[in-house]
């Protein structure tokens, strides 16, 4: 049966039972779900993906081996604010106000009151859920700046949307308000300020005391909220320990069939670099070589977790990256030999594949046929919502995961007939804010007011070297029907068109405004 159309949740629950007994395992249907989210890991930054990395990375390659690779598996944007925005929604983030850039670390929520997402869905099956690490999605903040009242909670955050528990910062440590949050205040709140530091290690900045009691005080440059007891190279610590914190007090339940899904969005290896101390030296591509393996160890920890609980085989990982790596990538590749996009063309921020093919790997012993294998189509990120409405037997209406087309076949059937709905990216800085969409074999990105289209058979040329769009003008606009089809009946996938939240906006250069205002859902339509 197509993917295009997905499985129903009957026979998905069917399909599961099947499976079960076919390898004889005693587990629930449900599975517990945790998802790794890393910051700015390229594709080429895991050992199981590129063998000609630098450094190793032990638990990200068992989840490989233990698992499905996903290898054409793309974030929803090349930035961090829409990426996260469409994994937790299953839309496409540039659908919502947020065209271009991300956010700060004070803001109202991208995420709307209402909105289904992954913590929302899962917790409507009786889920218990959890987010620990970095939000960066808007918070409501008490008070404004220099005038705070850190005695009242925080609000528009992740426990209004879906989680049950939170631990973690705002956003990325360069945009402040720099705290250990644990639900709705921390319990020492960000009353001093600072600036990026030099950081001696790498060509970025640290976040360290001392820290200053005023603005004018701090360091020149941003001057950024912090709490007194912050510091950079605890987070992947503090994050790991509180997340196996959280899911020791779940394991008894979830061991007698009530699951939970834990969303752990670290904060590495984005800026700051700053591995500690015990791993320093090791790898051959410095301190990002370092802070990765780091990762990796923390990784390690979840899953060593898992087995010591018995949690284990009925946990379904999905570990993957919001972008492409930031622009140190071309230092890598000239210091070290090591190229952190995997060989795509460009970064983070980047319309071209390194800015959105991103590690991708998924492992469910319970519920993977074949482990060990590589799925070498197209998938998104988006994706994971419908998939696990899928796995749970949850339909998702109208109104939620319109970009989301459940993979949950390939899972368990290595021949599955998966055939994914054109998939939309985005590139987004540098001045270049183009669009692009892959069907199959080809991808073309739009023209804007400084581009000519392109257009790129990924299979025969993944590294985007030949432009073939003067040679396929039939599939230039084919895709291009296609795209606009997408953004002009706010969806992707089938069901009743959905209005985007604004109107016709710059970066569409190729849907004339009049064009958009008669094809799109008004967004004050019934």
């Amino acid at each position: 049966m197509s993917s295009r159309t997905g499985l129903n949740g009957p026979f998905w629950s069917a399909a599961l039972s099947c499976l079960f007994a076919a390898t004889g395992a005693a587990v629930a249907a449900a599975p517990n779900v945790v998802i790794i989210y890393t910051d700015d890991q390229g594709f080429g930054d895991a050992g199981a993906l590129n063998p000609e990395a630098k450094f190793e990375t032990p638990h990200l390659d068992r989840l490989a081996a233990e698992g499905v690779s996903f290898t054409h598996a793309h974030s929803a944007d090349s930035v961090c604010t829409p990426s996260r925005y469409a994994l937790l929604t299953g839309r496409l983030p540039w659908r919502t106000i947020l065209k271009r850039g991300v956010f700060g670390a004070e803001r109202k929520g991208l995420i709307e009151d209402g909105r289904m997402t992954l913590a929302s869905l899962l917790k409507s099956r009786g889920y218990k859920t959890a987010m620990v690490g970095k939000w960066h999605l808007g918070m409501d903040f008490p008070g404004e700046r220099g005038a705070r009242d850190w005695s009242r909670p925080t609000l528009d955050m992740p426990l209004d949307k879906g989680f049950d528990y939170f631990y973690g910062v705002p956003a990325s440590l360069n945009y402040g308000v720099l705290a250990w949050f644990e639900g709705r205040r921390a319990a020492v709140p960000p009353t001093l300020y600072t600036a990026k530091k030099p950081n001696p290690r790498y060509v970025d900045y640290r976040i360290r005391p001392p820290y200053a009691e005023t603005p004018a005080d701090a360091p020149r440059g941003q001057k950024l909220e912090v709490a007194p007891d912050f510091i950079d190279n605890e987070c992947l610590v503090r994050f790991t320990d509180k997340a196996i914190e959280w899911m020791g007090r779940q394991a008894a339940e979830a061991r007698d069939g009530t699951p939970f899904f834990l969303y752990l969005p670290y904060t590495s290896p984005h800026y700051p670099v700053c591995p500690r101390p015990e791993f320093h030296g090791r790898g051959e591509a410095g301190a990002y070589g370092e802070f990765v393996i780091e990762t990796d160890h923390h990784v390690g920890r979840i899953l060593t977790f898992l087995e010591d609980e018995g949690l284990d085989e009925n946990t379904l990982i999905v570990f993957t990256s919001d972008n492409g790596p930031e622009n140190s990538w071309k230092g890598r590749i000239e210091n070290y030999g090591h190229d952190s996009r995997g060989g795509f063309r460009g970064g983070k921020r980047s319309v071209y594949e390194g800015g959105h093919r991103v590690p991708f790997f998924v492992r469910w012993p319970a519920g993977i046929a074949e482990p060990g294998r590589t799925w070498d189509g197209p998938i998104g990120q988006v994706d994971l919502l419908a998939t696990l409405a899928e796995i749970v037997g949850a339909p998702l209406p109208d109104d939620a995961g319109e970009d989301s087309q459940s993979f949950a076949p390939v899972l368990t059937d290595p021949s599955a007939d998966f055939d994914r709905l054109p998939l939309v990216t985005h590139g987004n800085g540098g001045g270049d804010y183009r669009y692009a969409v892959t069907d199959g074999d080809w991808k073309l990105i739009l023209g804007d007011d400084r581009h000519a289209a392109e257009l790129y058979n990924l299979t025969d040329d993944p590294a985007e070297t030949t432009d073939r769009a003067a040679e396929f003008p039939d599939r230039v606009a084919e895709l291009t029907r296609s795209i606009t089809e997408i953004v002009t009946r706010g969806r992707t996938t089938p069901g009743a068109p959905q209005p985007n939240d604004t109107g016709h906006w710059d970066d569409l250069h190729w849907i004339a405004p009049a064009a958009y205002a008669a094809a799109a859902v008004p967004r004050d339509a019934p």
